[in-house]
């Protein structure tokens, strides 16, 4: 694992939540949803513990890890600081105990053998772990997650598991300035979460607690919270540019 970053002297965390803060109040009054409580979970990747528990000294208290290396060294001090820890990036099973014991919910699942390896786990660790489907909603093959058909089918599947609760779906949006084409994925992700809700209600499936939609980032977030969005990801707008970028 390369070396861990530590932010810039002059880094200011509080003035820059306040920035995305308000980023995310103007987007949700801007498309009908003001006073909708989207989430701002924060990215960490690359930096190292002091700097992830500066976010959460800040006020930022969903944090977002991608390396599970990383979240070995950065999971105490942010445990210390209450935070919660998510997992963003594609999360290998032979990995899978280190997001168990940092993590509060593993937005990544794409597969029924991942998850399983979650269940088995967390009834170890005799702990509850939220989960959330990551969907393929843009078609590019360097997107993980699994096809839009195939989502709730697995999501369905992961909750019948001990020990997850499913809380939603996560995307990466398609990588492109075509406002429409980014929404467009969006918007499926957002259908895919509503007919999970539907027939949950008429007890078709048992995925009521999956009301999350954890999709945009740093560039697009106005996009997201206009689909819909309940948690958007961002990172540089946040902790800076990352080092050697």
């Amino acid at each position: 694992m390369t070396d861990l970053a530590s932010p810039p002297a002059d880094w200011d965390p509080a003035s820059r939540l306040a920035e995305v803060r308000a980023r995310v109040h103007v987007a949700e009054a801007q498309c009908g949803r003001a006073g909708a409580g989207v989430q701002i979970l924060v990215a960490t990747k690359t930096w190292d513990a002091d700097a992830a528990a500066g976010v959460v000294r800040a006020g930022g208290t969903l944090v977002g890890e991608s390396r599970m290396q990383e979240l070995a060294v950065k999971g105490p001090a942010l445990r210390a600081t209450g935070a919660r820890v998510h997992v963003i990036g594609q999360l290998q099973r032979n990995k899978a105990a280190i997001a168990v014991e940092h993590a509060t919910c593993v937005q990544t699942v794409d597969s029924l053998r991942l998850a399983e390896r979650l269940s088995r786990l967390a009834l170890e660790a005799e702990r509850d772990l939220e989960v959330m489907v990551q969907v393929n909603v843009s078609g590019e093959d360097s997107k993980a997650g699994v096809e839009p058909e195939e989502a709730l089918g697995l999501a369905a599947a992961t909750a019948a598991l001990p020990g997850l609760t499913v809380t939603g779906f996560m995307t990466i949006g398609l990588n492109s300035p075509d406002e429409q084409a980014v929404r467009a994925g969006y918007r499926r992700l957002r259908a895919i979460r509503d007919e999970a809700l539907i027939l949950s209600e008429r007890g078709e499936l048992d995925l009521r607690e999956a009301w999350h939609l954890s999709m945009g980032m740093s560039a697009d977030l106005e996009w997201a919270i206009a689909e819909g969005a309940t948690i958007v990801r961002v990172g540089s707008a946040v902790m800076g540019p990352r080092p050697g970028a």
